[in-house]
């Protein structure tokens, strides 16, 4: 039933209008989506793909990345941690633990979550 899911959650990361970053545990950029993409464009966009996510930080952050995962790694209810604020953008970024099935740590994605109220309408199909 689970494995079903896939291409409903790869539809929904897709459709996020807020980037979000996956890595595996040797923090290797295996996805970014659209928002993503276009959000770190000045910096490669999709040419991210497949390298180092610390190689993309400072060596300060480099280490609270590593040090995040470790605080990951050492208790499954160790899943989201709060990372930054953006006050320009109006938003919050937090790293947040990818687990397989049995609940052991696989990587783990940035994801990046506005504070602003939505300006679109409600139910505005127009």
């Amino acid at each position: 039933m689970k494995r079903e899911l896939a291409p409903f959650f790869w539809s929904m990361a897709e459709a996020d209008r807020c980037p979000i970053v996956i890595c595996n545990l040797e923090h290797e950029i295996l996805y970014m989506n659209p928002a993503a993409k276009e959000n770190y464009a000045k910096w490669g966009g999709d040419g991210l793909l497949g390298k180092s996510l610390l190689d993309c930080h400072n060596a300060q952050s480099g280490e609270q990345i590593k040090r995040v995962v470790s605080w990951f790694l050492e208790n499954r209810e160790h899943n989201r941690i709060y990372t930054s604020h953006n006050e320009k953008k109006k938003r919050d970024v937090y790293m947040v633990a990818l687990r397989d099935e049995a609940g052991t740590l696989i990587g783990y994605y940035e994801k990046h979550e506005y504070r602003e109220a939505e300006t679109m309408r409600r139910y505005d199909f127009g």
